[in-house]
């Protein structure tokens, strides 16, 4: 028979209830519109027959099956109730959202204890876990933001921003075109080549490694709002200006790696190269370049990050009427927060997907390496 398990998230989630019914009403006195006492009690209900059930001597899928359905239901029909109630808010409310976090922190944990066998369970597992944490990060955000009637220039909700979003398509679509696919894509294609290139010259001729890598570390260290108005001057308000910007900022990051790169196969993987008759050409493809791909795709995804501040940065300091930069700057001059946090989500997950797609590269072409192989 299987042993009953006790978790300290679902019995303080249970205390949460229980507390939540004590102080009710879950609003204010003066809420336009207070949830009926069958809605209260629907979430209450939900709260309550998650967590027991995570106590029964259930397999461990069941059990964050059960908990992942109580948690975001209960939380569902929770933010539900604050549809014209924002800043009414009582303890009660927060208790059980409350509970319902601690109930979906017990499913991440259940589920991280889950070791499928097959490759699109574990696929699954590493897309569904970190998708909860970042689903409840905006649960969170939402109930505080208008439960606690926290004013909209300050921290506008998740929703309002998802509006904004929903409504402002054309435009993002042309700051994203500007900003990301000009100034981000060239100039990291271009930092990120240059930087590679250098790196095999310098790697053959000593001087310039002697005398580029320092030089690369003070540049690393130059602030970007005292580069970028340089470079605005040099190369026009348009997007060549920001692409300049980013060039400098992926250039030296890719040249210090690879370098780095280049230098981390061993004396032994060398001798035996030499003992075939292999001259450095063929060292150099057949084993230096391989041995120096987790150091190259290191500095492809720091420079995914990098490219994207760069670029969004440097708007601020002039640019067309279109921009990310330039979109977050008029924006928030005229306290339209809602449109800054739209560029600033739309920014994150663009850069996100260009990060992601690096590391799958990464993982493709350095499938041999240890921390692939173990991942």
């Amino acid at each position: 028979m299987k042993r009953v398990t006790i978790s300290w998230q679902a019995l303080i989630a249970l205390l949460c209830v229980v507390g939540a019914m004590v102080m009710l009403p879950l609003f204010s006195a003066g809420a336009p519109q207070p949830p009926s006492a069958s809605t209260i009690a629907l979430i209450a209900l939900l709260a309550i027959a998650a967590a027991l059930l995570s106590f029964a001597p259930l397999s461990a899928p069941l059990i964050a099956t059960v908990l992942f359905a109580g948690a975001h239901g209960a939380a569902w029909l929770l933010l539900g109730t604050l549809a014209g109630n924002e800043g009414f808010a009582g303890p009660a409310f927060f208790l059980l959202l409350a509970a319902c976090w601690l109930l979906a922190w017990r499913c991440v944990t259940q589920l991280s204890d889950l070791q499928p066998t097959r490759p699109t369970g574990q696929w699954l597992l590493r897309l569904l876990i970190p998708a909860i944490f970042g689903a409840w990060i905006l649960v969170i955000w939402e109930g505080l933001t208008r439960g606690g009637g926290i004013p909209f220039v300050i921290l506008p909700p998740p929703s309002a921003i998802w509006a904004r979003i929903a409504g402002s398509l054309p435009t993002l679509g042309e700051d994203v075109r500007q900003t990301i696919f000009k100034a981000v894509l060239v100039g990291y294609i271009v930092g990120c080549i240059s930087g590679f290139v250098v790196a095999i010259l310098a790697d053959r001729v000593d001087f310039l490694r002697r005398g580029l890598l320092p030089i690369g570390n003070m540049v690393s260290a130059l602030p970007i709002i005292g580069v970028a108005p340089i470079m605005v001057m040099w190369f026009g308000f348009d997007w060549q200006s920001k692409a300049a910007v980013v060039i400098i900022m992926t250039f030296f990051p890719m040249l210090v790696n690879t370098v780095a790169g280049l230098a981390a196969s061993g004396n032994m993987e060398r001798d035996l190269m030499r003992t075939y008759a292999s001259n450095d050409w063929q060292t150099l493809v057949k084993l230096r370049l391989p041995a120096a791909m987790p150091f190259i795709f290191n500095a492809l995804k720091i420079n995914s990050t990098l490219a994207m501040i760069g670029a969004i940065v440097a708007e601020f300091f002039g640019t067309p009427i279109v921009g990310m930069g330039f979109r977050i700057s008029t924006e928030m001059g005229r306290m339209n927060v809602d449109m800054v946090w739209a560029e600033i989500a739309v920014a994150a997950l663009a850069g996100s997907v260009f990060y992601g797609v690096v590391a799958l590269a990464e993982r493709a072409v350095t499938f041999w390496h240890p921390s692939i192989r173990g991942g």
